[in-house]
């Protein structure tokens, strides 16, 4: 997707880290380039409002529901052992 002009942050990169500029994931300094990038691209900043639109619902119906302690705790610990390079156990690896 682009609107055909030149932009100084390129329209693929916006489209690719959408979600880190919904979610706040990334420095203010490309925040601001997104920002100033959706000021002149009309087809990215309407993929933007459809994004964030999504998001929202997405959240309103599915937000509140709760998450098992147990479960949280099992992939908290799988996320930690994978963060620190250590092996996930064979038996808790699922299988396609």
């Amino acid at each position: 997707m682009s609107c055909g002009e030149p932009h100084e942050t390129d329209c693929s990169e916006v489209l690719d880290h959408l979600y880190e500029f919904l979610d706040r994931e990334m420095p203010d300094s490309d925040c601001t380039k997104f920002e100033v990038h959706f000021e002149e691209c009309s087809p990215c900043l309407e993929k933007y409002g459809l994004e964030q639109a999504v998001k929202k619902l997405v959240k309103r119906c599915c937000g509140h529901d709760d998450v098992p302690s147990d479960l949280r705790a099992k992939v908290l610990g799988r996320i930690d052992l994978i963060r620190s390079g250590q092996a996930v156990p064979e038996q808790d690896v699922v299988k396609d």
